[in-house]
């Protein structure tokens, strides 16, 4: 049974199947090319703009390995790589690099990121196809637009950076991009020591100065992100005398994070009515934050406030009904 994959981002990669049908090659040719155990009974993607033409080796393989990197778990995945093995061997992927490459290079992210996964299922141990994966994906979520969308490939990029230090500990750029993958993702303990990995590595005194810079501006997030952590493994006094200090910080007050996490500390400690003014103080910044509206509830069920807790449950089911109504939305879009 072939192994299902987990996919973030195929729903983006899939309406490019549409330029494909399918079809049987001949039992005759199975036979004589030798890999009628392979290929048996097994349809393969032929473009439509090649339908006047014949059909090549390359060809085929090179559309078998654009439809599983459309579609990471499509039904006949293992039969293609089989094929594209026995065929052309792992060698196989450097062209389809270099034709990633290129497509990035113009901007066409999408048409990038099927090659580079069509690459990692031929070869998963290509560090340079994780590495180029993990590029596209970044580039991708930069010019992207959709909370979703930015979300989901973010969470790929960062992956594969992650995927990429642990293949090849010695790889500066790796360690380059993952920062900034943690660093996008608010992840600043963790963008601090990866980017100390990445200055002990490189030689590019022009990236060392950027990101020494950028390690003088976590000094504080990376302390306010401390004080999260606290309060996540129950020092809840200690996570306040953290972040408090930082509720008139104009720098930081604006980060809903903060008040959220000082929020659940004074609930937890007992102080309904701190945690309340915090929790406010969250909604003010993050309208639609569930998880906060969720803790208002709570507190008020708590002091006997049946009223205000009713307002955000109704608050809590108007925020979900409208991202199901956006959800449809895009995937009509796709569809």
């Amino acid at each position: 049974m072939e192994q299902v994959l987990q996919d973030r981002i195929g729903e983006y990669l899939l309406p490019y199947v549409e330029d494909f049908i399918f079809d049987e090659l001949s039992d005759s040719y199975l036979e004589k090319a030798g890999i009628a155990d392979i290929l048996s009974g097994v349809p393969v993607p032929i473009r439509k703009s090649e339908l006047s033409g014949g059909l090549s080796t390359l060809t085929i393989a090179k559309n078998m390995a654009f439809i599983i990197g459309c579609d990471i778990n499509f039904k006949h995945r293992d039969n293609y790589v089989a094929y594209i093995l026995r065929t052309f061997t792992a060698e196989f992927v450097k062209p389809l690099l270099n034709e990633g490459i290129e497509a990035a290079a113009k901007e066409d992210y999408n048409y990038a990121l099927i090659c580079f996964r069509g690459a990692l299922l031929i070869d998963p141990e290509s560090v340079d196809a994780l590495y180029c994966y993990g590029r596209a994906c970044k580039d991708a979520y930069e010019t992207g637009e959709g909370e979703e969308y930015i979300g989901r490939f973010k969470a790929e990029s960062l992956e594969a950076f992650e995927k990429v230090t642990l293949k090849k500990p010695d790889f500066d750029l790796g360690y380059y991009f993952l920062g900034y993958a943690y660093l996008n993702l608010g992840l600043y303990v963790k963008a601090q020591l990866t980017w100390k990995s990445f200055m002990e590595l490189s030689e590019n005194e022009e990236q060392k100065v950027e990101v020494q810079e950028w390690l003088d501006k976590l000094v504080e997030p990376v302390k306010i992100e401390q004080g999260y952590n606290h309060i996540l493994s129950g020092r809840y006094n200690e996570g306040i005398d953290i972040l408090s200090g930082y509720m008139e910080d104009e720098r930081f007050n604006t980060w809903w994070p903060l008040w959220y996490y000082l929020g659940v500390a004074h609930k937890a400690l007992g102080d309904s009515e701190t945690a309340e003014k915090d929790f406010i103080q969250v909604l003010k910044l993050s309208p639609s934050n569930i998880e906060t509206m969720k803790e208002l509830v709570e507190l008020y069920e708590a002091g006997g406030d049946a009223q205000r807790a009713e307002k955000y449950k109704g608050k809590i089911e108007i925020v979900k009904s409208n991202m199901e109504k956006d959800r449809a939305e895009k995937q009509s879009h796709l569809s």
